[in-house]
Order: C-alpha cells, then structure tokens, then sequence
C-alpha cells in the first residue's frame, strides 16, 4: 500500500511540473510548423505548400497562419519586391538587406512619438514645438 501511495505522489508532482512548464511557455518552441488547406476541402490539412490530394488545387496556409502573418512583422527585398520574410535578413536571391514592408512603415510613423527635451511629459504624435517652451520636439526612442 505504501509503494502505491508513493508512486502515486511521484506521478502527481511529475505531471504538475511537466503540466507547470508548458503553461509557461517552456515547451519545445524551437520549430513551429505552418499549416495549409485546400481552399475547397477545409479538411484536407498539410505542412508543406502543395497540391490537394482530393481535387489537385494548390494549398494555401490556414486562417491562423495568415493571421499570425499579419501580426509579425514583414520584410521585403527592394530588388526582389516578391521575396518577403519575417526576419529582418538578406535576400536569398541578390544578398541585400530586407527593408519594412510599406505596411510596416506606415505602422511606424503612426506609432511615432515626439518629446520635448526639457519637458519630458510633453508627448505629441506629430512633430513641432513645446507647447511649454517653444523648445522643437524631438522623436521618442521607443523602448523595448
């Protein structure tokens, strides 16, 4: 009876820590992989970019995966205009520096910020001068 009662309380704290360790976030994050579907059999689900197995039309990725497309970040070659990236790398065809996208750029100078120098709680989205001092304001780095 006592070894049972002991292998139960082992199970039970091995599972609460492997259970404690995925709700962190500390679960294998290495490799996430894409998901595709075929556009007229939304259950005809793949890894890999293809051609569906029941009608031949080609895969495209999931509803999740073009949502979290929107969300990250897009980078763009300024030769190549149909290599874009997610990764702020170079291009695989020319060996240039991937740019923002123009979405991204407009996001940027939306979420710009300007501060007055002297008066640091001072903090308009547009450039121009203290309303305090008359001082121009200058661009908030963003912090991260």
């Amino acid at each position: 009876m006592r070894k049972l009662i002991t292998l139960m309380i082992t199970i039970f704290i091995t599972s609460s820590a492997l259970l404690a360790q995925s709700k962190e976030g500390k679960g294998d994050t290495t490799h996430q992989q894409e998901f595709y579907v075929c556009p007229h059999h939304p259950d005809v689900v793949s890894h890999v970019a293809g051609k569906c197995s029941k009608c031949g039309m080609q895969m495209s990725r999931s509803s999740k995966e073009q949502m979290k497309a929107e969300v990250v970040k897009s980078y763009i070659c300024p030769v190549h205009m149909e290599v874009t990236s997610h990764d702020p790398k170079k291009c695989p065809k020319c060996g240039r520096k991937m740019n923002l996208s123009s979405k991204e750029q407009m996001k940027a100078e939306v979420t710009k910020a300007y501060t007055c120098p002297m008066h640091p709680e001072v903090a308009l989205n547009k450039d121009g001068v203290c309303p305090k001092c008359g001082t121009a304001l200058v661009e908030k780095k963003k912090q991260n």
